[in-house]
């Protein structure tokens, strides 16, 4: 009997831009999977597939933060950091961003909140690396609403790529 995989999609999943790098060298992309595991000490886990650049730079640079999007990010800002790859791309050009303490970039626009972290522990899980981090900074940037994952395809009408833990697949 096949797997539903829609049944995922009931699952309460947020849209967030994880960044990692430096100045010199660093990108960003959206994703769905992100939770806090601990609150003592303050712990984040995120799931970046393995074929991303994101995930090159965050294997380098053992940090990452997480920018909360609302729900007036725009698609072509969602698009910016989703759809397009920042080998060839540099994600930051004309967005307000700025470095954290661990040197990753905290994109601004549209986001609620952001949190920082230091990678201190991964689990490999096949087309995926959760990684774990350390919060060193938090803040909030807005009262905006955060965006959920069904308000993403509900309301935006955004779809998940194929390297998404999400994608669907036909």
């Amino acid at each position: 009997m096949p797997i539903d995989r829609s049944a995922f999609r009931a699952f309460s999943y947020g849209v967030y831009v994880v960044c990692s790098g430096s100045e010199a060298r660093r990108n960003g992309q959206i994703c769905n999977t992100v939770f806090q595991v601990t609150s003592e000490p303050p712990t984040v886990a995120a799931s970046i597939n393995k074929l991303n650049f994101t995930h090159e730079i965050l294997t380098e640079h053992r940090n990452f933060t997480v920018s909360v999007l609302s729900e007036e990010a725009p698609m072509v800002y969602i698009g910016r950091f989703g759809f397009r790859c920042g080998r060839d791309f540099d994600k930051f050009e004309g967005i307000r961003a700025r470095q954290g303490s661990t040197g990753a970039p905290i994109p601004e626009d549209y986001s609620v909140s952001f949190i920082e972290c230091r990678v201190t522990d991964s689990l490999d899980c096949g087309t995926h690396t959760l990684f774990l981090g350390e919060v060193v900074d938090a803040g909030v940037l807005s009262d905006a609403t955060p965006m959920t994952y069904a308000f993403y395809h509900e309301v935006k009408k955004g779809k998940s790529p194929s390297r998404a833990p999400t994608f669907i697949g036909s």
